[in-house]
């Protein structure tokens, strides 16, 4: 099945990333999913890999400025906040870049521009590819314009689902919750995964999600609000 090409021009796309490229062979190959089967000009997998290292260390040093006293372990917080998939995909509708993406037509009818895993990696493909057009202070200021006002949104170190109900079952004295999954559905490149929490006498609780870990999550802040609602 033949890939569904770039319905528009990526001048704007240029401007909305408000950086110009030299080598626009760049651009066009961060926005190629491998589905579109691009022999010649390429995929953005490369890209992908690059840019995830490249907006990684660029929100370890805005974090390390920005919160000069606190520990490694906030730090660590704050950072995987704010390169998670599903932020990244928050920064792929600011771009609006699903219309410049190139995959293949099975794969838009899956919905795959709405795919925050896909949106993600052209996100990351797009700092890899400023990276190697305008070296890394390009891609630094890239990174800086959109996330750093992500910053104000954690004056505290985030503190995840998984995390406060280990630390109040363990303070309960219930010991370790435990996860399980109970059911995976979808397909190769859009699974869904369902999981099931238990801490001790308590209901298991339920929840499903686009990656195992983030259904982990969203179990746990269930059980949470399900204790918090007892303790009412």
């Amino acid at each position: 099945m033949g890939a569904v090409m770039l319905k528009t021009p990526l001048e704007p796309l240029q401007q909305r990333l408000g950086y110009r490229f030299r080598d626009g062979s760049l651009l066009r190959r961060a926005l190629v999913h491998r589905s579109a089967g691009e022999r010649r000009q390429g995929d953005n997998e490369r890209l992908e890999f690059l840019g995830d290292r490249v907006l990684g260390l660029v929100v370890a040093d805005l974090l390390c400025r920005r919160f000069a006293h606190e520990p490694e372990g906030g730090l660590s917080k704050r950072h995987a906040a704010l390169v998670r998939r599903e932020t990244l995909a928050e920064v792929a509708k600011t771009w609006r870049i699903a219309d410049d993406m190139v995959m293949a037509a099975g794969e838009v009818a899956s919905g795959g521009r709405a795919n925050p895993a896909l949106l993600a990696d052209a996100v990351e493909a797009i700092i890899g590819a400023v990276y190697l057009d305008g070296g890394f202070e390009a891609a630094r200021q890239l990174v800086e314009r959109d996330w750093e006002p992500r910053l104000s949104g954690l004056a505290e170190a985030p503190r995840d689902p998984k995390t406060a109900l280990q630390e109040w079952s363990q303070a309960q004295g219930l010991g370790l919750p435990v996860y399980e999954e109970i059911g995976r559905s979808g397909p190769a490149h859009a699974p869904s995964f369902k999981v099931a929490v238990r801490v001790a006498r308590f209901p298991a609780q339920e929840a499903e999600a686009g990656s195992k870990r983030q259904a982990e999550q969203k179990a746990a802040a269930a059980l949470l609000a399900k204790l918090e609602g007892q303790k009412g």
